[in-house]
């Protein structure tokens, strides 16, 4: 799919997830410096997590993290999965690129062409609603439950999306 950029900045940070994250023998209690080796894992840790709780069928998927950017590696059944994906990694705190090398199944089980257009990507910016999202990408307002049927399980209310984080606009 390519290379993306994302707000480094949006995204949820790592905050109570770490403890998650952590093998069990780090003392959470105690001030810390995470090395941005340690940084990387953890982050890593939290896409590969999140990619699978939300059970897009990412398998096998590997997400290697050096520092803001991501290399997404591995198979996805469909476009629409890679760009999922692929937005789930981007709209994690402290990620501004996300290079996307998943390879589609879809097309590569097929001879004949599939059509793998990709759909847009857009930035949310303060005062956006999916509504005014709609009617600006798409001409209709009302279409705001198309972009939130694309987001989906990202998204799981029309009305909770912040600033910063990139949405799918389907293709009509």
């Amino acid at each position: 799919m390519g290379l993306f950029s994302f707000v480094r900045e949006a995204g949820g940070a790592l905050g109570s997830k770490v403890y998650d994250l952590t093998h069990g023998d780090e003392d959470l209690n105690k001030p810390v410096t995470i090395t941005p080796e340690r940084m990387n894992e953890l982050r890593k840790a939290n896409i590969e997590r999140s990619v699978a709780e939300l059970n897009l069928g990412a398998d096998p998927f590997s997400a290697d993290v050096d520092g803001e950017k991501v290399v997404l590696t591995g198979s996805v059944p469909s476009q629409e999965v890679s760009e999922k994906v692929t937005l789930v990694a981007g709209n994690q705190n402290g990620i501004s690129q996300v290079d996307c090398q998943l390879q589609v199944a879809e097309a590569a089980a097929t001879d004949s062409p599939v059509s793998t257009e990709s759909a847009q990507f857009y930035t949310v910016k303060a005062g956006d609603t999916l509504s005014q999202i709609a009617k600006e990408t798409l001409g209709q307002a009302n279409y705001y439950m198309k972009i939130f049927e694309a987001n989906k399980p990202m998204l799981s209310d029309p009305d909770k999306i912040y600033v910063g984080q990139s949405l799918r606009i389907p293709q009509e």
